[in-house]
């Protein structure tokens, strides 16, 4: 059994829709050696988010807030979570969803996702797909329609 202490966790940065700052992810499913599911602590800079909008078709989310205040974003209806609440997202629900920091302080949440060997995820307000195939080395962009597309990473803005 493999014990994670704070130090060994897998520390990542992501972009954000301001450049200047960036979030933290913190895996522990890595150096773990998990490979059925995929857990961090996401640490979310105030203002920020923590993706656009999306929904996985084959991969259960959890989140778990472990410090601060965060908002839910699912679909058009905004929920407050504080320290000990919780928000799951089922597979194949296609609501989309993101996290975001509104608040004054960083906010750390356990995010806890099954990795389904092959997934999309919809983007609904960029007209994206992404389709995941853990067998292949890079994932493929599509729009609606299935055109190739490029990601809308830069689309951030709230």
């Amino acid at each position: 059994m493999p014990i994670i202490r704070a130090s060994q966790r897998l520390v990542e940065t992501s972009e954000t829709s301001s450049p200047e700052v960036l979030n933290r992810e913190e895996w522990i499913s890595e150096p773990g050696r998990l490979s059925q599911f995929g857990a961090f602590i996401h640490v979310l800079m105030p203002g920020t988010r923590s993706s656009i909008k999306h929904w996985h078709q084959s991969e259960d989310e959890l989140v778990y807030v472990l410090d601060g205040e965060v908002t839910v974003v699912e679909g058009e209806t905004e929920s407050v979570l504080g320290q000990g609440d919780a928000a799951t997202f089922p597979h194949g629900d296609p609501v989309g969803h993101y996290l975001w920091n509104r608040s004054q302080s960083p906010v750390q949440c356990m995010i806890v996702g099954t990795r389904a060997q092959t997934d999309r995820i919809t983007y609904p307000d960029h007209d994206r797909v992404l389709h995941r195939d853990r067998s292949q080395p890079d994932d493929i962009w599509t729009d609606s329609s299935g055109q190739t597309t490029e990601s809308p990473d830069k689309e951030w803005a709230p």
